[in-house]
């Protein structure tokens, strides 16, 4: 069964373009990955930081364009709290790299399968 000249090369055009779009959005996605790995080594970092002070230490959170004093535990809390919250942003990005990624190698095999049933 052959397939029209010009329908095999929309069909092409429509599978290249699903490849770059995902090859994109893989782009985008091992990006925002990225800035979130970023973000949870720095609320590690303030939170090794806030360890090693006594309890009784003054804390200030910067709110705006003022600080409003915070008891440690309860900043210590928020951080671990928004480190959590991170970690489950960074599951839900990866299951996204995982569907591009699956979406742009199938996308790879059927331009190969075309090209080699022209053969």
């Amino acid at each position: 069964m052959s397939i029209p000249n010009e329908a095999l090369q929309k069909l092409m055009q429509e599978i290249e373009a699903r490849a770059i779009l995902s090859q994109q959005q893989l782009q985008i996605v091992k990006g925002q990955i990225g800035a979130k790995q970023r973000d949870i080594r720095l609320l590690q970092l303030t939170s090794r930081e806030l360890d090693t002070l006594p309890e009784s230490t003054k804390v200030y959170e910067g709110v705006g364009k003022m600080f409003v004093l915070e008891e440690l535990p309860v900043v210590q809390g928020r951080l671990e709290n928004e480190k959590k919250s991170i970690e489950g942003d960074i599951k839900d990005l990866e299951k996204k790299f995982r569907y591009f990624e699956t979406t742009f190698e199938k996308a790879q095999d059927n331009l190969n399968q075309i090209l080699n049933q022209g053969r």
